[in-house]
């Protein structure tokens, strides 16, 4: 088994809910394998509460979330990444800086529970859901054989976990 450490980052335009919600899942359920990060290309500058909430009452760690630019990722001394994913579809179809490495991207967009209007549950009810299916394509990402797959093997298997239950865009389009 391999002692490399995969930094991920997750791509919103606000950078307040899924993206964080994102980083928040995989830093946990990546056991050491995965450093994972957000932004935005236009952050809001604070984290949704409800995204909060939602993380602590499944038992993920919050401190030091926060809402900033892509720009803090693409600077000589930001990590390298590995892998990059959309989350929503704005944000896939904005142009994006040039990544260091050449990073894998994949777009894993699901629908923005920060936008749903209503009752206090039926907003807590899109983030449960946000993180429901942010966490089974993570679940699937962090099972894949990363060091034994080729990469064409691997992008087509990036793209397939982007079509999972919620899925906002079809893979390849």
């Amino acid at each position: 088994m391999s002692d490399r450490i995969y930094n991920v980052l997750f791509l919103c335009t606000g950078n307040t809910a899924r993206s964080i919600l994102g980083e928040a899942i995989l830093n946990k359920e990546g056991k050491g394998r995965f450093r994972a990060y957000s932004a935005g290309s236009q952050p809001k500058g604070e984290v949704n509460p409800h995204a909060i909430r939602e993380l602590e009452a499944l038992g993920y760690p919050t401190d030091g979330m926060s809402s900033k630019s892509w720009d803090v990722f693409s600077g000589p001394d930001a990590p390298q990444m590995d892998f990059i994913f959309t989350v929503c579809d704005s944000a896939a179809g904005e142009a994006c800086p040039v990544w260091i490495g050449h990073p894998m991207t994949a777009h894993w967009g699901i629908e923005d529970p920060a936008a749903v209007k209503g009752s206090e549950a039926e907003i807590q009810r899109a983030f449960a859901q946000a993180a429901k299916f942010l966490k089974n394509r993570i679940t699937a990402f962090v099972n894949l054989p990363l060091a034994s797959i080729d990469r064409m093997a691997l992008e087509r298997q990036l793209r397939d976990i982007g079509s999972l239950e919620g899925a906002t865009q079809r893979s390849g389009s």
